[in-house]
C-alpha cells in the first residue's frame, strides 16, 4: 500500500490495516480549487498537515464546502519535493492516545503544493494567479515567528529583507515581501476583500503579520513600485483583515514507533526524510488527539464554516484570553518548569517526568494552587477543565515523543510571559500576597541553577539555545555546585530585571526566596532534588 491516490483505491486493503480513508470525490476537489480557490496556507509542516488541512476534511465530506487547501512553502521547498508531491499532497495522520492505540486517518484536503520562491518561476505564476481570483477568501499562516520578523533586535532590516526593499515586488523572497508582493496582484486585479490569517503560535499573531506586511508596503511606497491607493487598500481592514488566534496541538517530529508501526500494517514509504534545511518530516504526521483553534471572527469575503470542524470562531479579546488562560497559567508555564527540572534531573522524556511524584506535584501546585486564582477565563473553554486535561492526559502521554531539551529553548524569551504575569497578577490584588507565591518561585529557582550546565548529579550538561544564555552564564561565571558561598551576589542584577521577568522580583519581595532556592541547590549533587522535596513537602 502507498500513499497516494492511486495507492488508497484499494479501500478494503487500508480499512483492514486500521487506516480511516477520505469519502469525498478527491479529483472534483481538485478541480473546485482550481477553477475557484478559498483557501491558501503558507507553512507547510507538521502542524498544517496534522491540524488545519485535517479541519477542511470533515467539511468536505458532509459537503459544506467544494475546494480543498492550496498549500505554500517560502523557505524549505524540499518538503513539496519529497513529502508532497510523492504523495499527491496526502498526509497520513497518526493520532497518540495516552493508552498506546493510534487513530490512522488519510487526510486528503490539500488540493495541491507549491513552492514560493523565485526559483520555482511556475509556483510563483500559479500563486498569483490564485490570489487575483475574487473567490479567496483566507490566506492562513504557519511559519513560526521568526517568519515575520524584517529586523534584528536592534531594529535594523535584515540584509535580505533590505534587498527586497530595493529590488521591489517582482523579484523579492523574504516570507513577509513575498506576500504582499500577492496581495498587491489582488489590488491591481479589483482588490477582492481577503483574510489574512495567521495561525503561529505566538503572542498577537494577526498584529504581527499586518505589521510585516505595512512595514513592507510602506517601504515600497517610498521606492514609488506601489501607490497610496494600495498601502490603504491594505492597511484597512474591512478589505485586508489580520484576524487573531490562538492555536494548541502538540505535533512533535516523526516517532520511530509510528513508523515500524506503520510499515508494519503494510504500508509502504513511511520513513522520514531530513531535508537541506534540517527539517525532518515524513509522510506521516504523528500527534496529540486534544488541539484547540481559536480565531477572530473577521472575514470580509467569507469564510469555510470552521466553527463545523471544531474551531471557536469569537472576537479579538477572547481570543487574546484563551491565549492568556494557556500561555500563563495553564500549560506553558508547567511546560517550562518541567523542562528545567527534567534536563537537571537527567530526564530525556517529557511524559517520564510526569511519573515523577515530585516534578508531578510541582506543576500541579503551579497550575492549581498558584495559577487558578488570577487565570483569565476565556469563557469558550473552562480553565480548571483545561488545565485537568493537561495534566491527566497530555503531558503523561507517553507517546508524544517530547523532550524537557527542546522546551527549555529560549527559556530567557517565555518566562516574562510564563511566570511573570502570574506573579504581577498577584501583586495587583489586594486579597493576594504575592509573596506567599512558593512554586512559581521554585520554578524560577530551577531555571538559575539549570543555567550553571552541570546536572543534579554533578555532570556536565548542555543548556538549550537561548538568545540570553551567554550573558547570563556570564553573570554566574565562577558559581560551583558544592559551594554555596560561591554564588555570592551574583543574582542580585538579574533578578531586578524586569526585561527578564516581566517585573522586579525584587522589588516585589521574591528575590532573596528564590536566591536562598538556588543557594539550597548548590550545596552539593542531589541538592535539586532534595530542595524540590523540601518545599513540596512545607
Amino acid at each position: 500500500m502507498k500513499l497516494s491516490y492511486a495507492g488508497i483505491q484499494d479501500r478494503r486493503a487500508w480499512e483492514e490495516a486500521g487506516v480511516r480513508l477520505p469519502s469525498f470525490d478527491w479529483k472534483a476537489m481538485r478541480a473546485e480549487t482550481e477553477e475557484h480557490p478559498t483557501w491558501v496556507h503558507f507553512g507547510a509542516g507538521n502542524i498544517f498537515r496534522g491540524f488545519i488541512a485535517r479541519l477542511q476534511q470533515p467539511l468536505l465530506e458532509q459537503g459544506l464546502v467544494k475546494g480543498g487547501i492550496i498549500a505554500a512553502d517560502t523557505f524549505d521547498f524540499d518538503i513539496m519535493d519529497q513529502i508532497y508531491a510523492p504523495h499527491d499532497s496526502m498526509t497520513l495522520m497518526v493520532s497518540l492516545k495516552p493508552d498506546g492505540s493510534m487513530e490512522r486517518e488519510v487526510v486528503a484536503s490539500i488540493a495541491e503544493g507549491l513552492r514560493a520562491g523565485r526559483a520555482y518561476p511556475q509556483d510563483l505564476e500559479k500563486l498569483r494567479t490564485i490570489f487575483r481570483a475574487p473567490s479567496l477568501q483566507m490566506v492562513s499562516f504557519t511559519i513560526t515567528e521568526k517568519g515575520y520578523a524584517l529586523a534584528d533586535l536592534a531594529g535594523r532590516f535584515f540584509p535580505a529583507v533590505e534587498a527586497d526593499f530595493a529590488d521591489g515586488p517582482s523579484r523579492c523572497s523574504h516570507a513577509m515581501c513575498l506576500v504582499c508582493a500577492l496581495l498587491l496582484e489582488r489590488y491591481r486585479a479589483g482588490a477582492a476583500p481577503v483574510a489574512m490569517v495567521s495561525m503561529d503560535n505566538c503572542s498577537h499573531n494577526g498584529e504581527k503579520l499586518r505589521a510585516g506586511i505595512l512595514t513592507v508596503a510602506e517601504q515600497w511606497r517610498k521606492r514609488e513600485y506601489v501607490d497610496e491607493g494600495f498601502v490603504a487598500w491594505v492597511s484597512d481592514e474591512t478589505q485586508v483583515s489580520f484576524p487573531w488566534s490562538m492555536i494548541d496541538k502538540i505535533t512533535p517530529r516523526p516517532a520511530k514507533v509510528v513508523e515500524e508501526a506503520l510499515t508494519a500494517a503494510g504500508i509502504e514509504g513511511m520513513a522520514p526524510v531530513v531535508t537541506t534545511k534540517n527539517t525532518y518530516i515524513a509522510p506521516f504526521v504523528n500527534a496529540e488527539v486534544p488541539q484547540y483553534l481559536v480565531v477572530e471572527d473577521r472575514f470580509p469575503n467569507g469564510r469555510p464554516p470552521l466553527e463545523r470542524a471544531g474551531v471557536y470562531l469569537t472576537d479579538r479579546q477572547t481570543v487574546n484570553d484563551t491565549e492568556r488562560m494557556k500561555v500563563t497559567t495553564c500549560l506553558n508555564p508547567l511546560h517550562t518548569a518541567l523542562a528545567v527540572y527534567g534536563c537537571l534531573l537527567g530526564y530525556d522524556s517529557i511524559a517520564a517526568e510526569m511519573r515523577d511524584p515530585e516534578l508531578k506535584a510541582l506543576v500541579e501546585h503551579i497550575g492549581y494552587d498558584e495559577g487558578m486564582p488570577v487565570v483569565v477565563d476565556p469563557r469558550i473553554l473552562n480553565p480548571r477543565a483545561f488545565l485537568r486535561e493537561v495534566l491527566e492526559q497530555r503531558l503523561p502521554n507517553p507517546f508524544i515523543p517530547d523532550t524537557p531539551q527542546r522546551i527549555a529553548t529560549d527559556t530567557s524569551q517565555k518566562v516574562p510571559i510564563r511566570f511573570g504575569e502570574t506573579i504581577k497578577a498577584y501583586a495587583r490584588r489586594q486579597d493576594l500576597e504575592v509573596t506567599d507565591l512558593t512554586f512559581i518561585p521554585l520554578a524560577i529557582a530551577g531555571w538559575l541553577r539549570y543555567l550553571l550546565g552541570v546536572d543534579d548529579q554533578g555532570r556536565a550538561m548542555e543548556c538549550s539555545s537561548d538568545p540570553m544564555l551567554d550573558a547570563l552564564q556570564t553573570q554566574l561565571a565562577g558559581v560551583t555546585l558544592g559551594d554555596p558561598a560561591s554564588l555570592g551576589d551574583r543574582l542580585g542584577p538579574v533578578l531586578s530585571n524586569p526585561v527578564l521577568f516581566g517585573c522586579d522580583l525584587t522589588a516585589l519581595g521574591l528575590g532573596k526566596r528564590i536566591e536562598g532556592m538556588v543557594r539550597e541547590m548548590l550545596s552539593g549533587p542531589g541538592a535539586v532534588r532534595e530542595t524540590l522535596k523540601k518545599y513540596l513537602k512545607s
